[in-house]
């Protein structure tokens, strides 16, 4: 695993994506974003490094566009602007997280023997949220008020 950090964009195979994207045409870059989280998404096996890896950015990709997320990475991530990707994006990064998370996901199963696991897990999380927000409980309803 080709790997230097815990964010999306933080291993070979995500920073290769990146780079794709860039050198795709404009018109085509939505159908990879598409394609990499369906990719995930669609499992209902053993989900691979590679595949894991790129659904993680493509998700961080839906939710840099989301009003509560973050920019993707400068770094990494493509550096040329996408156009607006379409909403019914965003319940499909939610289930490509999932898959990537889950039992049968080789590149959960790598970060649970690994010290930043942890981290890297709440990174997961962090995006997941973004795109489909927690119900918060009835006590930490009642302090937002």
């Amino acid at each position: 695993m080709g790997t230097w950090d815990i964010g999306p964009f933080d291993n070979d195979t995500a920073a290769d994506f990146g780079g794709d994207l860039d050198d795709a045409a404009l018109e085509e870059r939505e159908s990879m974003i598409r394609g990499a989280l369906r990719r995930a998404a669609d499992h209902a096996d053993h989900l691979d490094t590679s595949d894991g890896e790129r659904a993680v950015a493509a998700a961080a990709l839906v939710v840099a566009q989301h009003p509560d997320g973050e920019p993707a990475c400068p770094n990494y991530g493509p550096l040329k602007p996408l156009s607006e990707l379409p909403a019914d994006l965003r319940t499909l990064a939610v289930d490509a997280l999932d898959q990537v998370v889950a039992e049968l996901s080789e590149l959960a199963d790598l970060w649970s023997e690994a010290v930043n696991g942890p981290k890297w897990r709440h990174g997961i999380t962090r995006l997941r949220d973004v795109l489909d927000p927690p119900i918060p409980t009835q006590e930490e309803a009642l302090f937002e008020i």
